[in-house]
């Protein structure tokens, strides 16, 4: 066989822009992996690149920028034939194809083998999600057993895996939704207290802990930014990882207004660098053994593609979006 099946964008647009068609399997080089996709999850900076705000990605273009499956083949003998793996960041599904498709071809540097057997469903949802939580935690947050965290935006599939790390790590977790309905779900990942987000949450934040949090984690973005910096304590620490909220910038910001004495802030992007630091084999055994929680909201075949950009578009998961090849 020499084609596969892909999910290709030509233009910008809806989530009708995206063609499942026929193209031809990658030929590896020499430092590079050829990977039988088996599933990828659905990020919001694709959903980002689908409607055009992303300049630098030329179409046509197979996005995804991670994907979990088996080795088909190393020039390089990195790895091994059938060997599980996982891939993300480092410019796939944006300056090369990525993992919309039946085989991906990222270099040999930025994958991981995973030798612990989880579900595909399951194993698709982690790379990018832990990725980017394990960053903001321990690189940009410098989280430490015993600190308060704070996840604005607690139901985003980044918040809720954020929360079971956070508890595993022997922290205090509260978060917020918009949603009283999404509070049990919250629980189940860890979170000790919900806090309903109406647009302000730092009264109530600050009634029932006066001093404040230690550290919040911001995935809703500049929207809520200067309202999560005011629920930060003296020392505390926030960071700016999501932007779920679709504002890119902040208007008239004035640092001496927005950020509290005392408080810092930061922010956490992530890498391929990164994704390869994230101890992805050590959260693979604690999923399959029950004690870090993955919420998977909806799983979807590849044929399924639109139908899956439009469930993340309308934040209608209520968890992690899995794609199955």
């Amino acid at each position: 066989m020499s084609t596969m099946k892909a999910a290709v964008i030509y233009e910008a647009g809806g989530p009708e822009v995206l063609k499942v068609e026929s193209r031809p399997i990658p030929k590896p080089e020499k430092g590079q992996v050829l990977i039988r996709v088996k599933a990828f999850g659905l990020n919001r900076s694709e959903l980002f690149t689908r409607q055009g705000h992303s300049p630098n990605v030329k179409f046509p273009r197979i996005l995804g920028i991670e994907a979990v499956g088996l080795v088909e083949e190393a020039p390089g003998n990195e790895f091994q034939k059938g060997e599980m793996v996982a891939t993300a960041m480092g410019g796939i599904g944006r300056m090369f194809d990525g993992g919309y498709a039946e085989y991906t071809c990222p270099p040999a540097t930025q994958v991981q083998a995973i030798k612990t057997e989880i579900p595909w469903e399951t194993f698709g949802a982690i790379p990018e999600m832990l990725q980017t939580a394990y960053g903001s935690l321990f690189k940009s947050l410098l989280l430490k057993k015993g600190e308060h965290l704070l996840i604005r935006g607690g139901t985003t599939s980044v918040g809720l895996a954020a929360a079971a790390i956070a508890k595993n790590h022997g922290a205090q977790v509260s978060a917020t939704s918009r949603r009283a309905d999404r509070a049990e779900m919250m629980h189940a990942s860890g979170v000790d207290h919900v806090f309903i987000d109406k647009g302000e949450i730092a009264a109530d934040v600050r009634k029932k802990f006066p001093e404040g949090v230690d550290k919040v984690l911001e995935l809703v973005g500049v929207t809520s930014l200067k309202d999560s910096l005011q629920c930060a304590k003296e020392g505390g620490l926030v960071c700016m990882t999501g932007m779920v909220g679709n504002k890119w910038s902040v208007d008239n910001f004035g640092p001496m207004d927005w950020i509290p004495t005392a408080v810092g802030l930061t922010t956490y992007a992530g890498d391929s660098n990164d994704f390869i630091a994230t101890p992805l084999e050590e959260m693979a055994k604690q999923i399959k053994a029950g004690t870090l929680h993955v919420q998977i909201g909806k799983v979807f075949h590849l044929d399924d593609i639109v139908e899956a950009h439009r469930t993340m578009e309308e934040n209608k998961a209520g968890g992690k979006i899995v794609v199955l090849t």
